[in-house]
């Protein structure tokens, strides 16, 4: 498969640079600007759907990417016989091709475990119904070859650190599961190699030998698939408290690390290590695999010191990490602070934002649009939800990100949402708008 091309870097001056983070930084919610390059020009009106084209030449794509995210919610529902799996799998990916896309995004290890055979994770529950149990066959194998049988490309989905979550407990891990080893064994210096937090479980990103082992999972299909990427989405770390023994995650470790940076700035770096290290390994395997991150989609979010500590700006100016980033960009135009504002984070402000980020380094951007918001009542603090209004919001995402001319692709969530009776006026608008290409 052919390689993402990467966008062209972008020469901006440094005092270029400095007024544009000045002027950003002085703005407020309802008075977003969008900054492009050397030149500050006025953002688009919300819920207008446009963003203004930056004042320079931008490379052109190839193609654009149009995929569906197709989770471990969509493995639970399919058939565990392989013939029946087989002709699922089929339909699914024959209704991604009628909806215009060109990629799919599957699940191929969503709680520490595995949709294909491993040697280092057990058999995921959502394959087989019983986490360890071998279906008999190569399930996610089947998913790459009919997807490139059907013209669609397929990206592997991980999902790092996590252990337990919605569907899935503790008592569902296999006796193979590492994390049931971990927990078992007569060893205790593994005992916190995975920990206990609001109400889940999640490896620990501070201990090297779990991030080999995330590496090593990764390298493993990688390796053994023909697969056009490898995909993270957003579960990294936890909230935590680091005045609450019982909400501190691994404090413990930080204090024993003589770190000399704050502890936000550690956990930042123990997840750039992982993100470094895996993009390592894909490229070790072979130089044209691509490998991206779906972060949450709100930046002052990710720039926490509390919860999923993303360093968002390193991966995105700096090479070494990622080739794309694909925000979760879920929210409407219209979307409402609490004052019934207009929000900071709806659609036009919140994809400036991504836009003067992306231009700061060689980074290609990609956006994650919310089907599942499609016809449903979206708590978004308007008198009658923006949702409920309208049924060409995705359309009006992607019409926007094209007018950009900074916007490669973009990834819809979820493959269900797109089958839902609500939704199938956004569903046929969007259709209608790819099908135009």
């Amino acid at each position: 498969m052919n390689r993402l091309n990467r966008l062209a870097g972008w020469i901006r001056k440094t005092a270029a640079i400095a007024v544009s983070a000045v002027m950003i930084a002085a703005l407020g919610p309802g008075q977003a600007t969008a900054v492009f390059g050397a030149q500050v020009y006025p953002a688009a009106a919300p819920g207008s759907g446009t963003v203004l084209q930056q004042g320079v030449q931008v490379q052109e794509e190839a193609q654009e990417l149009n995929g569906v995210w197709i989770s471990y919610l969509e493995w639970e529902k399919l058939p565990v016989e392989k013939a029946a799996f087989q002709t699922a799998v089929n339909e699914m990916l024959d209704n991604c091709v009628n909806w215009g896309m060109n990629a799919v995004f599957v699940h191929a290890h969503s709680h520490t475990d595995a949709m294909y055979p491993s040697d280092i994770l057990p058999w995921s529950k959502f394959v087989s119904g019983i986490q360890g149990r071998d279906p008999g066959y190569d399930p996610f194998g089947y998913f790459v070859q009919a997807a490139h049988e059907k013209g669609l490309q397929i990206h592997a989905w991980f999902n790092p650190y996590r252990v337990t979550g919605y569907m899935m407990s503790m008592d569902d891990l296999a006796d193979s599961s590492p994390v049931k080893q971990w927990l078992s064994d007569a060893a205790t210096e593994n005992d916190r190699w995975v920990l206990y937090q609001g109400g889940q479980y999640y490896l620990n990103p501070s201990i090297p030998q779990v991030q080999q082992l995330v590496v090593d999972s990764v390298k493993e299909v990688a390796q053994k698939y023909d697969v056009d990427g490898i995909h993270f989405d957003d579960y990294f770390y936890p909230s935590v408290d680091d005045n609450d023994p019982a909400a501190w995650f691994e404090k413990p470790e930080y204090e024993a690390s003589g770190s000399t940076l704050s502890i936000a700035d550690w956990r930042r770096e123990n997840v750039s290590q992982l993100v470094s290290q895996v993009y390592t390994a894909v490229k070790s395997v072979n130089s044209n695999l691509v490998f991206g991150i779906s972060p949450q989609g709100y930046l002052p979010n990710l720039r926490s010191d509390t919860s999923m500590f993303v360093d968002i700006d390193r991966w995105m100016s700096q090479s070494g990490y990622v080739d794309y980033i694909m925000p979760q960009l879920y929210w409407g135009f219209e979307a409402k602070n609490l004052r019934k504002e207009p929000a900071a984070y709806a659609f036009d402000w919140n994809l400036a934002s991504w836009i003067d980020l992306k231009n700061q380094g060689n980074v290609k951007l990609y956006l994650g649009l919310g089907m599942y918001r499609a016809g449903t009542n979206v708590a978004d603090n308007n008198e009658v939800s923006e949702w409920l209004r309208y049924n060409d919001i995705i359309r009006r995402q992607v019409e926007a990100g094209r007018a950009s001319g900074q916007v490669s692709g973009y990834c819809y969530f979820s493959y269900s949402s797109f089958l839902e009776p609500a939704a199938q006026a956004e569903v046929n608008n969007l259709a209608a708008l790819l099908g135009e290409q």
